[in-house]
C-alpha cells in the first residue's frame, strides 16, 4: 500500500523554492537557491545575478501568519526610518508573506534582504559600542511601539518556561531544582519592580553576535527578528550584556566592552536607575526563557542537543552571573 507519511518537519527542496521565488518575485531563470541553515526556522541563500537574498521558512506551527506578518511590519519600519536591518521583499502581488503547503502543513516564508558582511563572535570594545548605539536607535523608535504578538512578561518569560522545562526534566534532579528556586526569587523580584521608571515597547529579545553582521567600516545590520514582542526595552540590554559576561571570561575585558556598550546606547538614550538596577534579574528571566524554548521546541533541537549534560551548562552560565552581581537564593 502507497501512501504519504505525515511528518513533523521537513526540509523542503532548494531546486523548487528556486522556480516558486522566479515566479513568484519575477526573479531571473538562472537564479539559484541553496540550502544554509536548519533549526527554529529554515534559511536559504538566494542569489539572483549580482543579487542576494535570504529566504526564511519558518517551522509548521511555529509562527501564526499573523506574527510572521507584524514582525515583517517592524522590519520595515525600522528600515524606512534608517535603521540597518535586514528587511523583506515585496513579491509581484505587494505581498511579503508567502503560504507553502509541505508535506506537515502550511508554513510561511518570506524573501529578505541580505545582510551585508560577517558574524565576529570576539568583538573588541568599539563594536560593543556601536551595538549599544544602534539598539538605542532601534528602542527610540519602539518605545511606546506595539505589535500583535506576545508580551514578554513574569508569565511567558518565567512561569510559562519552568513548566516547558519540566516537560523535559524531571524535577528531581538538581539542575531542575535549581531553576524551580530561581523561578520562585524572580517571582519576588518582579514584585518589587517600580514599573513607572522603566520604558516599554517592542522589544528584538535576541541581539547578539549571532544575529548582527559587521561591515568593513564597523558598522552593523541587525536580522533575525524571530522573538521580537512586547516588554520592557531593558530585556535587550540584560541579555546582551549577559551573553556579553557569559563569553568574556575576562571580568576587566568584560567590563571595559559593557562600559563601552553602555555608552554607545546612553549616547542615543538614557537608561534609567531602576532599569540598571534590575538588569542581572532580567537577564536571568530572558535567559530561562529561552530555555523554555528548546524544550517547547524539542523536534526541532533533538534530544541529542537537548539533555542533563546542557542543562547543567545552561544552569551554569546563570549561576556564573548570579554569582557576578551577588544574587543569592538559597
Amino acid at each position: 500500500m502507497t501512501f504519504s507519511f505525515p511528518a513533523t518537519e521537513t526540509t523542503l527542496s532548494a531546486v523548487h523554492l528556486a522556480k516558486l521565488l522566479q515566479e513568484q518575485y519575477k526573479l531571473d531563470i538562472q537564479t539559484s537557491c541553496k540550502l544554509f541553515r536548519t533549526g527554529m526556522n529554515h534559511l536559504y541563500l538566494v542569489t539572483d545575478g549580482g543579487d542576494k537574498y535570504v529566504l526564511r521558512i519558518y517551522t509548521h506551527n511555529w509562527r501564526t501568519k499573523l506574527e510572521v506578518s507584524e514582525e515583517l511590519r517592524l522590519l520595515r519600519y525600522l528600515q524606512s526610518n534608517g535603521i540597518p536591518v535586514s528587511y523583506p521583499m515585496p513579491d509581484r502581488n505587494g505581498e511579503f508573506v508567502l503560504e507553502i503547503n509541505a508535506l506537515e502543513g502550511i508554513r510561511y516564508a518570506t524573501l529578505l534582504s541580505y545582510a551585508e558582511g560577517k558574524k565576529v563572535p570576539k568583538f573588541n570594545a568599539q563594536a560593543s559600542h556601536t551595538i549599544g548605539v544602534t539598539m538605542a536607535m532601534i528602542h527610540k523608535l519602539t518605545e511606546n511601539f506595539q505589535v500583535r504578538r506576545t508580551t514578554y512578561d513574569l508569565k511567558t518569560l518565567v512561569e510559562d518556561s519552568l513548566k516547558r522545562t519540566q516537560s523535559i526534566f524531571s524535577p528531581n534532579i538538581d539542575e531542575m531544582k535549581f531553576v524551580a528556586m530561581l523561578k520562585e526569587y524572580l517571582t519576588l523580584e518582579y514584585k518589587k519592580v517600580n514599573l513607572k521608571s522603566l520604558r516599554t515597547g517592542v522589544v528584538h529579545m535576541d541581539i547578539w553576535f549571532d544575529n548582527l553582521h559587521f561591515d568593513n567600516d564597523d558598522g552593523i545590520t541587525l536580522f533575525d527578528f524571530d522573538f521580537c514582542g512586547n516588554g520592557w526595552l531593558c530585556l535587550d540590554i540584560a541579555y546582551f550584556m549577559f551573553q556579553l559576561y557569559n563569553t568574556n571570561l575576562d571580568e576587566v575585558e568584560f567590563k571595559h566592552k559593557a562600559e563601552a556598550f553602555l555608552s554607545g546606547y546612553e549616547s542615543i538614550q538614557q537608561i534609567s536607575e531602576e532599569e540598571k538596577r534590575i538588569l542581572p534579574m532580567a537577564g536571568l528571566c530572558v535567559f530561562l526563557f529561552y530555555l523554555g524554548v528548546q524544550c517547547d521546541r524539542f523536534d526541532t533541537w533533538s534530544n541529542i542537543f537537548l539533555n542533563e549534560d546542557h542543562l547543567r551548562r545552561f544552569t551554569g552560565f546563570l549561576k556564573r552571573w548570579m554569582g557576578y552581581n551577588n544574587i543569592q537564593i538559597n
